[in-house]
């Protein structure tokens, strides 16, 4: 596997010190309480039913997938697995699986609860999440469509044998590291309230669920990393707001809290404070999803772009994200393979996008209405920013204000016209521009409803190229031409800043969602209030 590019320079001060921290011994024993900063509740604690950022953080503690991304070693590694070989045209893995993973109702997982559970992910009448990843498993779609009940590309060898059959050249890593295709056991499903209590293979076991404010775990002694998990309890707290994340750190009544542009600038300033900061350039691209298939203006391109050539974005950046991020161009982040680097971002050219409106037949504009939450960074701020500079080429946008928990919901059921949300594009460059591939529906990521047939082509190819070098070129062209297309308008990436108190070791900057830690690594030392 490839390691990524990162932009992460802001980062290096941190690694050092956790290589310093690394050096202590860990100690066994206290709490960790840690924030879920984007919503205030959480969607599910079912991980196949969600896609929600906020819900893989307590995914992360009592779930695990078949691989996960190692922060320290930059790359994917495997997790359910002790080992894997491919065969020779790359389209047949098999996986020896652990044979010391339990599940927190004492039983050992087999073959039987990865096809379990990726048989379930690929129930068609759900709209899973995770069926955008599972899909790439042979015989998949045939399970999505009704017309099998098994998926023939999965087969038991033995209890802890699994050969997969994948149909294109890809490393499935990238596919099965994230929470929305967790291994799951059959008979906790079955029962009925799995959401309500859910059992896993992490670190931590579940404790109790109180809806709006948090959700308590405590270790589970028999998780296969020996000496692992450290702490004695995990805490997920609710904390939509930025103004409360602030007090109660301040007041050490948390130990992590996700960083708004305000606080970012205020606790840099702070001589304390900007001792336990924590920033990476996620692989995350903040934009405006635009409903295709919703009013008539958004099927042409021209007007598409017009609307990105409207915003002064460098501006919304700089003023309301207090340069906490990073210029979106296209959809790719800079991380990714695929990623052009001489392509530069649509410039602010309100005359350009007036002249576009104009050839498009919409020279007096047109109204829409722009679904958002009240996000600081990706929100109501910046939704309120951008209205009046569409305003002065003729386009009237009306805000429609929701909660962030329903965001995903009104994607997947194309309930929009337009949506302002921040969406995982990495680590892997053909997985992420699926999302715009015409097969994708709707419920698993491809949200604008975007159909090009020339698009759709180059994935076609890159999927079937094995060689990775031509593959990221192959690549590169579909995202420039999503740049072109314009299905979006492309905001910005997001740089991920957490602060954390001096008490807490172990924390990793994971550049594929920095909430999203591996809580087994994580310890406190005796100076933590949190006993």
């Amino acid at each position: 596997m490839r390691k990524l590019a990162w932009l992460a320079v802001a980062a290096i001060a941190v690694i050092g010190a956790g290589a310093a921290n690394a050096q202590q011994t860990p100690r066994k024993g206290g709490t960790l309480r840690m924030t879920a900063p984007y919503a205030a509740s959480f969607g599910s604690l079912d991980p196949h039913v969600t896609p929600r950022a906020q819900d893989d953080i307590v995914g992360k503690a009592l779930q695990r997938s078949l691989y996960n991304w190692d922060t320290a070693a930059n790359k994917l590694t495997l997790e359910l697995a002790k080992s894997v070989t491919a065969s020779a045209d790359g389209l047949t893995y098999t996986y020896k699986l652990r044979d010391d993973a339990f599940f927190h109702n004492g039983r050992k997982m087999t073959a039987d609860d990865v096809i379990f559970s990726f048989t379930r992910i690929m129930d068609g009448s759900k709209g899973y999440p995770g069926a955008r990843y599972v899909r790439l498993i042979k015989g998949a779609v045939d399970v999505e469509k009704g017309t099998a009940k098994e998926i023939s590309g999965l087969k038991k060898i033995d209890d802890y044998t699994l050969e997969m059959t994948i149909t294109d050249r890809v490393d499935p890593g990238y596919y099965f590291f994230g929470g929305s295709t967790a291994i799951l056991p059959k008979e906790e499903v079955e029962k009925g309230n799995y959401a309500s209590n859910p059992v896993g293979l992490g670190p931590f076991k579940f404790k109790e669920h109180i809806p709006g404010s948090r959700v308590s775990m405590e270790r589970f002694d028999k998780f296969y990393k020996t000496g692992q998990p450290y702490l004695d309890k995990l805490e997920v707290l609710i904390m939509a707001e930025a103004a409360a994340r602030d007090v109660a750190f301040r007041n050490k009544e948390i130990d992590t809290s996700i960083l708004g542009p305000a606080q970012y600038v205020a606790y840099r300033a702070d001589p304390q404070l900007s001792k336990g900061i924590l920033e990476v350039a996620e692989m995350f691209t903040r934009s405006m999803h635009i409903n295709l298939n919703s009013i008539k203006p958004f099927q042409d391109k021209r007007v598409r772009q017009a609307i990105n050539y409207a915003i002064d974005s460098n501006l919304i950046i700089s003023r309301l994200v207090k340069d906490k991020a990073y210029r979106a161009t296209s959809w790719l982040p800079p991380s990714s393979a695929a990623f052009d680097k001489t392509m530069k971002p649509y410039p602010y050219d309100p005359e350009k996008a007036k002249k576009l409106l104009a050839e498009a037949g919409y020279p007096n504009g047109f109204e829409f209405e722009w679904t958002t939450s009240q996000n600081e960074s990706w929100g109501l701020p910046i939704v309120e920013a951008v209205i009046p500079m569409l305003a002065k080429v003729g386009i009237k946008a009306k805000p429609k204000l929701v909660e962030v928990t329903v965001l995903t919901e009104i994607l997947m059921k194309g309930d929009h016209q337009s949506l302002i949300a921040s969406s995982l594009t990495g680590p892997d460059s053909l997985a992420t521009l699926r999302c715009y591939y015409s097969k994708t529906p709707r419920t698993a990521c491809n949200y604008t409803g975007f159909n090009n047939a020339d698009f759709d082509k180059l994935l076609d190819d890159a999927a079937q190229e094995g060689d990775m070098a031509k593959r990221d070129e192959i690549l590169k062209k579909a995202n420039n031409l999503l740049y072109e297309e314009a299905p979006v308008w492309f905001f910005n990436y997001n740089k991920a800043v957490l602060a954390f108190q001096p008490w807490v070791h172990g924390l990793q900057p994971n550049p594929t969602e920095i909430t999203h830690q591996y809580p087994e690594n994580i310890w406190v030392d005796a100076s933590s209030p949190a006993k």
